[in-house]
């Protein structure tokens, strides 16, 4: 689905990627760790468009590195950025439709009440809200409402980076059991989450991000397993937690 080969990202001089090699296949989840600084949202900004990069990044055989992020968004490569990002004066309703303008642009006639439709049984809540400022939603309905709106884009591949940020544990649990619906409806997801015994337990492929370099990669279970990751990342009780 999407194959990234010697990928480099720079910030002024400082050289955020090191010539990463990534492949992302369709239809499944894919999650990226490592330490804050690692590059793990660049990566994703590289994708969609976002910053400047060098090196090779293709969606089904498509060359798509020196796109505008108009362009890829309009292929169905949508980024829910870290932070949530949604206009906090418009309502609900509002902010779902603002996700549309990648296939129906700011003017057009296209309807959208299926795509609504299916966001709304996703999150029921956000129904509930529908008429709500999207600055009186809780975190984690803000969490959502950031993902609905990736879904009236009509994704293919989803971008999400630490979709779990701030947000309390029980709040995580019912969201990422939401990611996890919307990728068997289909669409493939690539994740960045500092949580990562919960990226890695809900993924099918891992990578493993150390500045700016690809450490070590494989199936979501035997990463997991890694002494390295374990070491690094999942606590000394890990062991406790591999079932």
């Amino acid at each position: 689905m999407i194959k990234i080969e010697n990928l480099h990202a720079y910030y002024g001089a400082v050289e955020a990627l090191k010539g990463v090699n990534i492949d992302i296949p369709s239809e499944k989840i894919t999650c990226l760790i490592g330490a804050n600084g690692a590059g793990k949202t660049t990566l994703l900004k590289s994708i969609s468009g976002m910053i400047h990069h060098t090196g090779s990044i293709r969606v089904d055989d498509t060359e798509i590195s020196q796109r505008s992020p108009t362009k890829i968004a309009a292929m169905g490569i949508i980024h829910v950025p870290e932070g949530r990002h949604i206009f906090p004066g418009l309502t609900v309703r509002e902010n779902l439709e603002v996700g549309t303008i990648a296939w129906h642009g700011f003017f057009g006639r296209k309807p959208y009440d299926a795509e609504l439709e299916e966001v709304y049984a996703l999150f029921p809540r956000l129904w509930e809200r529908k008429d709500q400022l999207g600055w009186s939603l809780s975190g984690g309905e803000q969490q959502m409402l950031a993902i609905g709106r990736a879904m009236m884009a009509r994704p293919k591949v989803l971008l999400l980076d630490e979709p779990s940020m701030g947000l309390a544990p029980i709040v995580v649990s019912e969201l990422f059991d939401k990611i996890k619906e919307i990728n068997q409806k289909g669409h493939t997801i690539l994740l960045v989450e500092q949580n990562a015994r919960l990226a890695l337990k809900m993924s099918d492929h891992a990578y493993v991000l150390e500045h700016g370099e690809i450490a070590f990669s494989g199936d979501a279970e035997s990463v997991r397993r890694d002494p390295r990751t374990v070491r690094a990342y999942l606590g000394k009780f890990a062991g406790k937690h591999t079932a």
